[in-house]
């Protein structure tokens, strides 16, 4: 499964367990970080395109570190004039780690199956209760 998400003005593939490199965020180390403008999602079945997003697709990732990229060196030099000026730029960036992708029917399921664990509980203890008594 993947998804194609848009970030900091730009779009990224990504699938759980890949580590992307996003333009600075505001966000701390070892948070996590919720991505809500998903372009395009695809599990091995169907592919869903949204216009322009996909409604309630979520991808979720936790902040690894952040740092600078490496040094871009400027230079200007105009001909015969003795002009030359040479300046440094290091981008800042956020290294994310993807941990899941959510899906409305991931959502539906995981609420089906705490709705059948709780029902499995609820008669496990009536039954507990019932043998007590007698």
């Amino acid at each position: 499964m993947y998804a194609i998400i848009e970030s900091c003005g730009k779009q990224y593939k990504v699938s759980e367990g890949d580590i992307i490199f996003f333009e600075k965020l505001d966000a701390e180390e070892g948070k996590k970080v919720t991505f809500d403008n998903i372009v395009l999602v695809s599990d091995d079945k169907k592919i869903e395109v949204g216009a322009p997003y996909v409604k309630g697709v979520k991808v979720e990732g936790k902040v690894v570190a952040h740092g600078k990229g490496k040094k871009i060196l400027v230079y200007k030099y105009k001909a015969k004039k003795n002009y030359r000026r040479t300046q440094g730029h290091r981008q800042p960036y956020t290294k994310v780690e993807i941990t899941k992708i959510k899906t409305p029917a991931e959502k539906a399921e995981a609420k089906a199956e705490t709705k059948t664990a709780e029902k499995k509980t609820t008669t496990k203890t009536a039954t507990k209760k019932e043998t007590v008594k007698e």
